[in-house]
């Protein structure tokens, strides 16, 4: 036993040795930040660069050789990127708030724990917020992958001019919450419209005849459980550290692999990560065949359509703009002469960006 406890001791020290080192290698690590930060101010050029921290990964993956897991490996250098980058200036981030929405975690797994983060009742005020430049980014949800698109935020970019400047995909956890974390005190659900049509099928089949009310946020049905011994909500995993509740039921929603995939919005866009998406707005020629002319252009271009989406416009009745994403980088040669192509057949044509494609949500920081 002695001889163990010797052993321990003496790895112990190897660690608290190790540790030490890597303390004054981060504290290096730091200081060439805020370098980068000066020059970077005095060039006028952008504080995040994506396809610089991709680069990083990929290098630091292909050295570890599978040493370390992954996900670890990607979660220790996450935060030591964006500590590093808040050297350079305090990053700013708008979210649909308040602080415990899907919203906010799609922002901390984005940005690192090193920003700031500023919660916005609705989110039109996220787009506004990053239009005025009272923060540097903003973080919406688009798409899920169960409900279809978020209206919200495809309507928003018709009103207010900013640049999509990355995306990323959360796997999402909705859990059955209450203050007593027992199923039989609950007489309704609360939670924001999209988890309850997520959990719709399980609700109907395990809590039949239980009212539920549609909330703000899931954060505000948060707040009303841990109010009231009644009120059960529909919560992701960071609301429940939040908030004086316990887990019921965890994950009830209705189908595996349910995922929502944010944006990222800024004042500009990033030049080529190799792995990118672009984004345009697009109005379309008033006769027969206007869609399919487009359709056209980018099939005969050999450009990948990943999304379209259409939507009306709100001042003119029976008109409509058009979302679509295309795989590649609007400095693509192929994406550039598709989109000049494109450009010339629509009646208007915007725009919202080229951003590195987000990583699998298996992988996801």
């Amino acid at each position: 036993m002695d001889e163990q406890k010797k052993t321990i001791a003496q790895v112990r020290q190897r660690i608290d040795k190790i540790d030490g080192e890597l303390l004054t290698l981060l504290q290096e690590r730091f200081d060439c930040a805020k370098n980068i930060g000066k020059l970077k101010a005095e060039s006028e050029l952008p504080t995040w660069d994506p396809q610089r921290e991709q680069a990083i990964y990929a290098r630091l993956l292909e050295v570890n050789s599978d040493k370390l897991p992954e996900e670890s490996l990607r979660s220790i250098f996450h935060e030591i990127i964006t500590a590093c980058r808040s050297a350079q200036k305090k990053n700013e981030v708008a979210f649909l708030g308040p602080e415990g929405t899907f919203s906010h975690l799609a922002g901390v797994r984005h940005f690192g724990s090193a920003a700031h983060y500023r919660p916005a009742e609705t989110i039109e005020d996220v787009f506004n917020e990053v239009e005025k430049g009272r923060v540097q980014h903003g973080v919406v949800p688009v798409e899920n992958s169960t409900e279809g698109s978020v209206f919200w935020t495809l309507d928003s970019f018709m009103k207010y001019k900013v640049k999509i400047c990355g995306e990323l995909q959360l796997p999402i956890r909705n859990n059955l919450v209450c203050r007593s974390g027992k199923i039989e005190d609950i007489q309704a659900v609360a939670s924001h419209p999209q988890p309850l049509a997520q959990c719709r099928e399980w609700l109907r089949k395990n809590l039949p005849g239980i009212p539920t009310l549609p909330m703000s946020s899931t954060t505000a049905a948060s707040q009303m459980a841990e109010e009231n011994p009644n009120i059960g909500a529909i919560v992701g995993d960071l609301a429940v550290k939040m908030y004086a509740v316990q887990i019921a039921v965890p994950g009830i929603e209705d189908y595996q692999g349910n995922t929502t995939r944010f944006l990222v919005i800024g004042n500009h866009s990033h030049s080529q990560s190799g792995s990118d998406k672009t984004s345009l707005l697009l109005g379309l020629a008033d006769k027969p065949g206007s869609l399919q002319e487009v359709l056209t252009i980018l099939s005969d271009k050999g450009i990948n359509l990943a999304k379209i989406e259409s939507r009306p416009m709100k001042a003119k009745r029976w008109q409509y703009l058009f979302f679509m994403d295309l795989v590649g980088h609007i400095e693509d040669q192929i994406i550039q002469e598709g989109c000049e192509a494109v450009k010339k057949v629509c009646s208007y044509y915007e725009w919202l960006g080229s951003y590195p494609k987000a990583a699998d949500p298996e992988t996801e920081i």
